[in-house]
């Protein structure tokens, strides 16, 4: 292929990608939802209810954020139910309350799969019973040990995928990956740290350019805080803006 003919190629996919982003942002755009006063933050109705679930449950939610950054990425938190518990407790990192609460990190009894001002959560992992009970202490330290609750930064991070990230990282019991729109979730100050799944490595200069490789993440390549990779464990093609295009990702066995 002559250069001329490669480079018209490449102007093409470039232009593709412009256009789909345009779509997705258009599309969001004309969805209705933009005060965030009146989008809905009702239960999605998948957390088990505590009257019916006596044993200990913990939740890892994600979904689409607010408005038009809803096309890039997703936000991330965790629920959790002890066991008999009449209320779960919700983990996220919010950073419009750093300003007058002086941390972004969120602790509070809440419904536990709200839609996300409109978007509606998906679950990416639940744990229930012994291993819920378990790996509940190790969430409390995680998030009392986080050591970005003072900062926050949209883009590349620390945010709330960062946060979600850390936690994950931290509970052995929990072992699924965040989603590849997750943005944020490669931010770090170290540049050498074990996968979310536990069964990984991931090196990452500060969120903005990285590699994982994992038996669950399989290869990710992180460029501008976008994602891009394959799974070969639950065979997906992951991809910015849009996330998986394949299997349902699950935790490892």
């Amino acid at each position: 292929m002559k250069k001329q003919e490669w480079l018209r190629h490449r102007k093409k996919v470039w232009q593709l990608g412009l256009l789909l982003v345009v779509f997705i942002w258009f599309l969001r755009m004309v969805s209705g939802i933009n005060d965030w006063r009146t989008a809905s933050r009702d239960s999605a109705g998948i957390a088990p209810l505590p009257a019916e679930t006596p044993e200990a449950v913990v939740q890892v939610y994600a979904a689409r954020t607010f408005n038009w950054r809803g096309t890039f990425a997703v936000h991330t938190w965790v629920a959790v139910k002890e066991k008999n518990a009449a209320k779960y407790t919700t983990y996220q990192v919010v950073g419009w309350q750093l300003g007058w609460k002086g941390t972004a990190v969120s602790v509070r009894e809440d419904i536990p799969d709200r839609y996300w001002y409109g978007a509606k959560p998906e679950l990416i992992e639940e744990l229930r019973g012994a291993k819920a009970e378990k790996a509940i202490p190790k969430i409390k330290k995680a998030v009392a040990d986080y050591p970005y609750g003072s900062v926050y930064h949209a883009w590349p991070g620390p945010n709330s995928n960062t946060f979600v990230s850390y936690i994950v990282r931290n509970v052995d019991e929990l072992t699924v990956e965040l989603p590849p729109h997750a943005i944020g979730k490669d931010w770090s100050e170290n540049f050498i740290e074990k996968a979310e799944s536990g069964r990984g490595i991931r090196l990452s200069l500060y969120g903005v350019l990285g590699l994982t490789v994992g038996l669950a993440e399989g290869i990710e390549f992180n460029v501008l805080g976008l994602n891009f990779g394959l799974d070969f464990y639950r065979p997906a093609l992951k991809l910015p803006l849009i996330g998986r295009l394949g299997l349902k990702d699950k935790p490892l066995d």
